[in-house]
């Protein structure tokens, strides 16, 4: 009976106050809606990232004849096979033979190739870090003086840098934009139970002096706080998966992607959203029914 009390008041208020309530409605739906956008985008471009980090790897390339004068000893080889076993940061490695790589320029480029006679391609260590941020790191425990036998070490550092600054500006706009729109959210919702509770504040001083408790005069307006956070989450969910249905193919017919590189799950994003709805709406409508109360 309390429940059906509550809910019929929120209505109530949610009624005699409509053009606020809709309002409320229309900017959380704005807000979960580009943070659907914000989430869909963001998890694809981060699955991309870390896709392109996958091929972050460090590469020791041994002496030859042609470029050091003498070809590397084994010795000089198992020494670096050495190092890298005894180095945390390191996932795995693997030995690249002149001949393996020569045969994968052959298949990669044989245009260019062709007409090569000898082989000018060093023997080398494909070295994979545990996370890609650790290339750099990897590398700088070959720097100068290099170990014996040992032309150089290489591992893209303008791409790595390119990449590592492309994921941590992404991760900062993903959050900064849905601090944002959470945050513009609330004080809407906020703002909709302050006008509820000043056209009602004379039955709510009633109810305070015959005894009633900060809960049992809570409860209607933070229910009206949920059901308009809950209203808009629900309306934005409708509106993504029309996007996703009407909009979506069309775009992702034109972007060439592999299969690993995925957004997260429609289902997911929007439990996200749904969640994200109804704590706006219990925050916007505590924040003021405390406030309220504290008269």
């Amino acid at each position: 009976m309390r429940a059906k009390l509550f809910f019929s008041e929120a209505f109530r208020s949610m009624a005699a106050n409509l053009s606020t309530s809709i309002a409320a409605v229309m900017t959380v739906l704005i807000g979960m809606f580009l943070l659907g956008l914000f989430i869909a985008l963001g998890s694809w471009v981060i699955s991309w990232t870390d896709h392109v980090k996958k091929d972050l790897v460090d590469n020791v390339y041994f002496c030859t004849d042609l470029t050091c004068g003498k070809e590397a000893l084994p010795k000089e080889v198992n020494a670096v096979k050495t190092q890298l076993d005894s180095n945390p940061e390191v996932s795995s490695y693997k030995f690249v033979s002149k001949d393996d790589a020569w045969k994968e320029m052959q298949e990669r480029f044989p245009d260019l190739t062709a007409e090569t006679i000898r082989n000018p391609l060093p023997p080398s260590f494909e070295v994979i870090p545990n996370d890609a941020d650790q290339v750099q790191s990897i590398a700088a425990t070959f720097q100068e003086p290099l170990p014996a036998g040992v032309e150089t070490v290489k591992y893209g550092e303008k791409k790595a840098e390119r990449v590592l600054q492309v994921a941590t500006i992404i991760g900062a706009i993903f959050l900064v934009g849905s601090i944002i729109l959470l945050i513009a959210s609330t004080i809407l919702i906020a703002n909709t139970i302050r006008l509820s509770i000043f056209s009602r504040r004379r039955e709510i001083e009633v109810m305070k002096l015959v005894g009633a408790s900060n809960w049992f005069v809570r409860a209607p307006f933070m229910l009206e706080g949920l059901l308009c956070g809950l209203a808009g989450s629900v309306l934005a969910v409708i509106l993504l998966l029309l996007a996703r249905e009407l909009a979506l193919p069309g775009i992702m017919g034109r972007i060439e992607s592999p299969d690993d590189i995925q957004a997260w799950s429609f289902p997911v994003v929007a439990l996200i959203l749904i969640a994200m709805s109804l704590l706006v709406g219990a925050a916007g409508s505590g924040i003021t029914l405390r406030r309220f109360l504290r008269v």
